[in-house]
C-alpha cells in the first residue's frame, strides 16, 4: 500500500483553519494541494481543491498556470470536486480563450438539471461573471433559466439565481 504524503495527511488530520495555515506556510504543499486537486485520488482530490479555494488569493498566480489543466480536467470528477473546481476558477482572472472554454464547461453542468443544485450554482455564478464582461451572451443566459432548468433547485438556490439575473 503506498503512503500518504504529506498533503494528503494534511487533509486528513487537520480542522480547516490548520490545513490553510500549512498550505500557507509551506509553498510546496500548496504545488502538491493543486496537483492533487487536478487528480482522480480519492478522498484526497476533492479536499485538495477545496482547500485551495479557501487558501488562495483572488486571482493567484500560482494557479494560472494551471487553468488548462482544471478546464481539461472536469469530465471525470464528481459533482462536489467539479464545485470546488469552478470556484477556483471563478476567483482567476481568465484570459479570453479560457472565459470562452470556461464558459461553453459552465453551460453543459448547468444544463445537466441531475446535478447537484450546488454545483451547477457555482456554474451559473461563472456564467454571470462572464457575461457581466460580454454582454451579447445575456440572451444566452435568459434562455438558460428556463422553468425546465430551475426545476430541479432547491428553493434557495432559485432565489440565489434569480438574484443573479435581476
Amino acid at each position: 500500500m503506498e503512503m500518504e504524503s504529506e498533503i494528503e495527511k494534511i487533509l486528513m488530520s487537520f480542522h480547516k483553519e490548520e490545513m490553510i495555515h500549512q498550505i500557507k506556510s509551506k509553498p510546496e504543499l500548496f504545488q502538491d494541494a493543486i496537483e492533487l486537486a487536478l487528480d482522480n485520488k480519492y478522498p484526497y482530490s476533492w479536499r485538495a481543491a477545496w482547500i485551495i479555494c479557501s487558501a488562495m488569493e483572488i486571482n493567484d498566480q500560482r494557479l494560472q498556470k494551471y487553468v488548462d489543466g482544471i478546464i481539461n480536467s472536469f469530465p471525470d470528477k464528481s459533482d462536489g470536486h467539479q464545485r470546488e473546481l469552478l470556484k477556483i476558477l471563478y476567483n482567476l482572472e481568465l484570459g479570453e480563450d479560457y472565459e470562452s472554454r470556461v464558459f461553453d464547461l459552465a453551460v453543459s453542468i448547468w444544463e445537466k438539471v441531475t446535478k447537484q443544485p450546488s454545483v451547477r450554482h457555482n456554474a451559473f455564478k461563472m456564467l454571470v461573471k462572464i457575461s457581466k464582461k460580454y454582454p451579447e451572451l445575456w440572451n444566452e443566459i435568459s434562455f438558460l433559466t428556463q422553468d425546465h432548468f430551475m426545476q430541479t433547485l432547491s428553493p434557495g438556490v432559485r432565489c440565489s439565481i434569480m438574484r443573479m439575473i435581476e
